[in-house]
């Protein structure tokens, strides 16, 4: 009777786990199920492009020209739908190019898998597959058509497409993937800012400006156009008052200095690092640092008919320094009233905004930082100024749901940071201290083995 008991009990459990197994196959085939535990989804998607989805308030119809015959299609289904997962109102459909090549040479489409984005009557097409170009192609649909954004130059303004140290050529890019179109624009050759232009960009001119090209800067502004000046420590006497007139601002002389540098490790005392920002739209939820190499603080005149608000502001430690600074002596430094010197916290990001003068806008809106340098092409990858740089382009050319999306990063495992002692431990450790460990290890398990 024992043996039947037992007998019986193994297949009570057999069934039991065949019926368990096929449960799990049933629900398995019917619910799909997926979890993402790696840092940031970057195993499925970034938040950003989680955040540019959620800003997509309808229908997305993705169409892909892709050839039947071979494993494309599935690569680029598979690709999809973890987009879809996160808005189920994203469709996608194949066409195959070959059965109608007259309608494909009509279209422009040449590439095997192009794909063609259409969201409230706008179109995108894209001809690479990957996640970021993906999401600024949702980005630029979004954004509803390019933003033309006007470059001045002539007068040893930074680039916006030269790759040099101090120039914006891969920041540029960059804004050029997400729907902003860049044109240059030489006051030797033209006498006013051209119609259509949606900002103008005026980076750390080197030379004083004509007069004719200060006037039509200060006409464009007074017209309701958006503008963007970065400007640097020295720049004050470029003949540019009229400008800064106009928005009711003083850049003032010196550059800036952040005496608790040096807690933070930094050696040169003008490079300004800010973890922390007032309150505006363009640092809204913004919690990542970035770094300013050399600055001029700005101050507000006594009367403006502008919305100013500071974005940027330096540390309670800091002081408009007067006096030349070389590396050699940037710690004898020392906040100086007496030679007029201001003391911090001062302002170096405003934000301006008010009614538009011209009727084709509701808001004119113009940003003034005084560095230029954190956008170069030799600070970009610090910190978060990349990121920063997107949220002041997005809020001047007018598209608020970009402005607050989240910066795409990686996961910090994919970087080692360590400092120089932390390095010398780690090298005497595995150099002197594990050796030591090893030899005197086998000494001991010799001297136990002749013991035995």
């Amino acid at each position: 009777m024992v043996r039947l008991f037992r007998r019986l009990n193994g297949w009570l459990v057999a069934l039991l786990l065949l019926a368990c197994a096929g449960a799990i196959g049933y629900f398995a085939a019917r619910y799909d199920r997926v979890a993402d535990w790696t840092y940031e989804g970057r195993a499925t998607l970034s938040s950003e492009s989680r955040a540019v989805l959620a800003a997509l308030d309808g229908p997305v119809e993705i169409v892909s020209y892709a050839n039947p015959q071979d494993d494309l299609r599935n690569t680029i289904a598979s690709f999809i739908q973890r987009y879809q997962r996160l808005k189920p109102d994203l469709t996608l459909r194949f066409v195959d190019p070959q059965q109608d090549p007259a309608q494909m040479r009509e279209l422009g489409i040449t590439v095997d898998g192009t794909l063609i984005l259409h969201y409230r009557g706008r179109e995108q097409r894209l001809s690479e597959l990957s996640e970021r170009s993906l999401t600024n192609a949702f980005e630029r649909l979004l954004r509803g058509s390019d933003r033309i954004v006007a470059f001045v130059t002539g007068d040893g303004e930074r680039s916006p497409s030269d790759q040099g140290n101090a120039d914006l050529g891969t920041f540029i890019a960059q804004m050029e993937g997400r729907g902003m179109r860049a044109v240059p624009l030489n006051f030797a050759q033209a006498t006013a800012v051209p119609l259509h232009t949606d900002l103008v960009v005026l980076a750390s001119p080197q030379r004083a400006l004509p007069e004719g090209a200060v006037q039509a800067l200060t006409t464009y502004v007074a017209n309701g156009g958006n503008l963007l000046w970065l400007t640097d420590p020295g720049n004050e006497d470029l003949h540019l008052q009229p400008l800064a007139d106009a928005l009711g601002i003083h850049v003032l002389p010196g550059v800036l200095v952040d005496g608790q540098g040096a807690a933070l490790g930094l050696n040169d005392p003008r490079l300004i690092a800010l973890g922390d920002y007032p309150k505006h739209a363009i640092t809204h939820g913004f919690n990542l640092t970035t770094q300013f190499p050399q600055v001029s603080a700005l101050a507000l005149a006594a009367r403006t008919d502008w919305r100013v608000s500071p974005f940027l502001r330096s540390g309670v430690q800091s002081w408009t320094e007067f006096k030349p600074i070389d590396n050699a002596h940037a710690s004898t430094i020392a906040y100086d009233a007496s030679a007029g010197e201001l003391k911090g916290p001062l302002d170096f990001g405003l934000a301006l905004a008010r009614l538009s003068p011209s009727p084709d806008k509701a808001e004119q809106r113009v940003v003034v930082v005084g560095d230029g340098d954190f956008l170069s092409n030799a600070f970009l990858g610090s910190a978060g100024n990349r990121a920063l740089g997107e949220r002041i382009f997005d809020w001047l050319l007018g598209d608020d749901v970009l402005v607050n999306l989240p910066p795409s990063h990686g996961a910090p495992d994919r970087v080692l940071r360590i400092s120089q002692a932390q390095l010398s431990a780690v090298s005497l450790g595995f150099l002197i201290v594990l050796p030591l460990l090893l030899f005197a290890l086998g000494g001991w398990i010799t001297w136990r083995r002749r013991r035995a």
